[in-house]
């Protein structure tokens, strides 16, 4: 057998600096739009993409409160969380959420599609959301980004 010659190519821990992206979540679909941020937090976006290590980039996430749920979606999704303690469950729907914490249905949308483990975790923390159009981040210069149809990152 002959080798070409050509490497795996694998990035260095720590290697790949960070950038920051601005995205707008007005009238966007909740679960088409979290399957793109974590696209980007995961780093697959990168030509140098590597699985194992966090080389993903910072997203900002603004106007959370004016995601768009598809069907009956708006009563019938429920958010749940459980205290470990007997009758410590509590529900709410999507629009109880959506009233009491605009940024918890995206956040968990985005951690679902997430790995489960500390990386996942890692890349979880990338992320901002915030339920209206202003936030603190302006200092870094996120770069305002949209989604192509295929989940392209597309610059604006």
């Amino acid at each position: 057998m002959v080798s070409s010659g050509q490497r795996t190519y694998s990035a260095p821990v720590g290697a790949i600096e960070p950038r920051w992206y601005l995205v707008d979540a007005r009238g966007q679909t909740l679960g088409r739009l979290a399957v793109n941020i974590a696209r980007v937090l995961r780093g697959k976006h990168r030509p140098e993409y590597t699985p194992h290590v966090l080389c993903g980039d910072q997203v900002v996430v603004i106007n959370a409160r004016e995601v768009v749920v598809t069907g009956r979606k708006h009563s019938q999704k429920i958010y749940d969380r459980y205290s470990g303690y007997p009758g410590g469950r509590r529900e709410r729907t999507f629009d109880q959420q959506m009233e009491r914490d605009a940024a918890v249905p995206l956040r968990r949308a985005v951690r679902g599609m997430l790995q489960h483990n500390t990386l996942g975790a890692a890349e979880l923390g990338r992320l901002r959301v915030y339920p209206g159009a202003e936030h603190p981040h302006a200092a870094q210069g996120p770069t305002p980004i949209t989604f192509g149809d295929h989940g392209e990152v597309l610059a604006s």
